[in-house]
């Protein structure tokens, strides 16, 4: 008995750490569809003849769809099996992608980054859903941070890759080869990945039960897809908190993917294919913060230090660090720049662990759901970021939207000491739970 014991344990192991290297590399692909655009928008730009504002659009247009299908997309999650539902959403965005290498008018550009943003909408939702199955609470800062830490390696080490592509094969093959790529990890996955058996899964939510609200009632059991869970979902301070936290955090996130490399190559004058290495240390300085807060918070955890210190401290220090752009605008030298950037993007790495917030606050059975309301708020500042920073630097000043977000740092630190509040699962009213 105890050998079967032992097999079945080592199986779930392999299992959930193959379910984690999945997501990363999807989220590694993911970034990548989302940001080659910003390798790619100066000789677009130039091809196209369009100016910094009409760039804007280009970089908000994914954001527009993006924010908007992620309610839908986090009932979609609830509602479809992984397996099924993460290959299908990873074809038609990579579709998506291959085709912007073919058009050459402004609509199609701004439609082709709003059909993105459609089918990545589901994502991160399903990343979380997926985690929160296979992993056990104490376990799951550490497994988002891994995910998570997707983003920032993979674009430091794609910056520079993607760069060259462009070099050799132009903007519109940076495209077509960014989409084929995605197709053939879309066929990966789908023979790779498999759902946790109900024993492992039981047995996680056995223990996040135990850890965090012994005492506490059975869940709910009621369908995530209504419009009741919609209404609670935007109901609750605490999931305000982390709401607003998320749209400040994807501020600072979504200059580095969108305008970074042009305030290189052009506000500091180093060019394309320089920038574009340059670009890469920055995001080596954030995947060193998410990795090092999700280990930290975990570490801390299972020392019995309180949740509210755990999971809070790396997202405080992070919005804090975050607020050293602005230093940006006082030196001249590229190392002092790249420096000031380094620390800037370092903090928000730091600070990007706050999907743990999602599986530790919201009602078991809306996961997906509240992590869908989570990314819709945080998916706006994709939206308004960068059409703000198009207008602020419309004449080659970026020093405006440096200070922009700077304050959204500021912004998202005082929504987590001042509105998050402590660190427990939402429970329902009994009016909520009978409608």
């Amino acid at each position: 008995m105890s050998r079967t014991t032992s097999q079945q344990s080592s199986q779930a192991k392999r299992g959930k750490f193959g379910a984690l290297a999945l997501i990363f590399v999807s989220v590694v692909i993911n970034y990548m569809d989302r940001t080659n655009i910003s390798v790619a928008a100066n000789a677009i730009s130039e091809d196209l003849e369009l100016t910094t504002i009409q760039m804007g659009l280009i970089f908000s247009a994914f954001a527009w769809t993006y924010s908007i299908m992620q309610i839908p997309g986090g009932m979609l999650v609830d509602a479809v099996r992984m397996r099924i539902l993460y290959p299908t959403i990873l074809v038609c965005w990579s579709l998506a992608t291959l085709v912007q290498g073919m058009v050459s008018s402004l609509a199609a550009m701004i439609g082709c980054r709003m059909a993105i943003g459609v089918f990545e909408a589901p994502s991160y939702p399903a990343n979380n859903k997926i985690v929160t199955h296979w992993f056990a609470e104490h376990e799951r800062a550490s497994a988002i941070a891994v995910y998570t830490s997707g983003q920032f390696i993979g674009l430091a080490f794609l910056m520079p890759f993607l760069a060259v592509i462009q070099e050799f094969f132009g903007w519109r093959g940076l495209f077509i080869v960014s989409g084929l790529i995605g197709i053939v990890w879309a066929a990966i996955w789908y023979f790779l990945y498999r759902d946790p058996s109900p024993e492992s899964e039981s047995e996680n939510s056995n223990v996040s039960e135990r850890s965090s609200h012994s005492n506490s009632e059975p869940v709910v059991a009621q369908s995530a897809v209504s419009w009741n869970n919609l209404k609670i979902a935007f109901s609750h301070r605490k999931l305000w908190g982390i709401y607003i936290g998320q749209f400040c955090l994807g501020g600072t996130l979504i200059f580095f993917l969108t305008w970074f490399p042009t305030y290189l190559a052009d506000y500091r004058g180093l060019g394309d294919l320089n920038s574009g290495f340059v670009a890469s240390i920055p995001f080596l300085a954030a995947f060193c913060g998410v990795l090092l807060s999700g280990f930290i918070s975990d570490a801390l955890v299972k020392k019995g230090y309180s949740k509210e210190f755990s999971r809070k401290a790396p997202i405080v220090v992070g919005m804090l660090l975050s607020t050293s752009v602005i230093g940006a605008n006082y030196v001249d030298s590229t190392v002092m720049v790249t420096f000031f950037l380094s620390l800037t993007f370092f903090g928000n790495g730091l600070a990007s662990i706050a999907w743990v917030f999602v599986s530790l606050i919201a009602p078991r059975h809306m996961v997906g759901l509240v992590g869908g309301c989570f990314n819709f708020i945080g998916g706006l500042s994709a939206v308004t970021v960068p059409l703000a920073i198009g207008y602020l630097a419309k004449d080659g000043d970026f020093r405006p939207a440096l200070v922009m977000i700077c304050c959204l740092a500021l912004m998202g630190l005082c929504s987590y000491l001042f509105l998050v509040g402590k660190i427990e699962p939402i429970e329902l009213s009994e009016q909520e739970k009978a409608q």
